[in-house]
C-alpha cells in the first residue's frame, strides 16, 4: 500500500507556475528556453526524448534546438525536481508535484509506451536503507516496473 503523503498534482498553466517557483528555489533562472523545453515536455502524452523535445521547440519556435542542449536542460530540470528520468525508455516524464520530494516508482507499458508513477515512501524507504547499509551514498532509487496499462490490456481481452 502506498504511503499517503500531502502533495498537490498541477497541471496547466499551474503546473508552468509551480515549476518555476521551484526552479528558481532552487538556485536557477527560469530562462525563455527552459520555459520552452519544460511546455514541451509537460505536453507530452508519454515519456520524451530530448530528440522529441528538441523537434517539438524547434517546430513551435521556428529556430533549431540542438538535443545536446535540451538534455543539459533536462540535467538541470531533473536536479530540481521538475522531471523524471524514465531510465529503460531514455526518455523523460514531467513531474506534477515539483514541491514533493520523494522517489517515484514508474510503471511503463510495454504495448503503448506510457509511463505513469506511483508513490510509495515505505517501499522506496526500504530501497534507500538496503542500500545505504551497503556503503551507498548520493542515492537516487530508479524503481522501474515493466508490463501492459490497463488500457491495453482492455484492447487485447476484447
Amino acid at each position: 500500500m502506498a504511503t499517503a503523503h500531502d502533495h498537490r498534482l498541477h497541471e496547466g498553466q499551474s503546473l508552468a507556475d509551480a515549476a518555476q517557483r521551484a526552479f528558481e528555489r532552487a538556485g536557477e533562472q527560469w530562462t525563455p528556453m527552459r520555459a520552452e523545453i519544460f511546455a514541451a515536455l509537460s505536453a507530452a502524452t508519454k515519456p520524451a526524448s530530448a530528440y522529441d523535445l528538441a523537434e517539438a521547440v524547434s517546430g513551435s519556435t521556428g529556430r533549431r534546438v540542438a538535443a545536446n542542449s535540451v538534455y543539459r536542460i533536462l540535467d538541470v530540470f531533473v536536479a530540481a525536481n521538475l522531471a523524471r528520468r524514465v531510465e529503460s525508455a531514455n526518455a523523460y516524464i514531467v513531474n506534477a508535484h515539483p514541491e514533493c520530494q520523494h522517489d517515484c516508482i514508474f510503471l511503463v507499458c510495454d504495448s503503448c509506451g506510457q509511463a505513469s508513477h506511483v508513490d510509495d515512501d515505505a517501499l522506496t524507504g526500504s530501497v534507500r536503507r538496503a542500500a545505504e547499509k551497503a556503503g551507498f551514498t548520493n542515492l537516487r532509487p530508479v524503481i522501474e516496473v515493466r508490463g501492459c496499462c490497463a488500457q491495453c490490456s482492455e484492447g487485447d481481452a476484447a
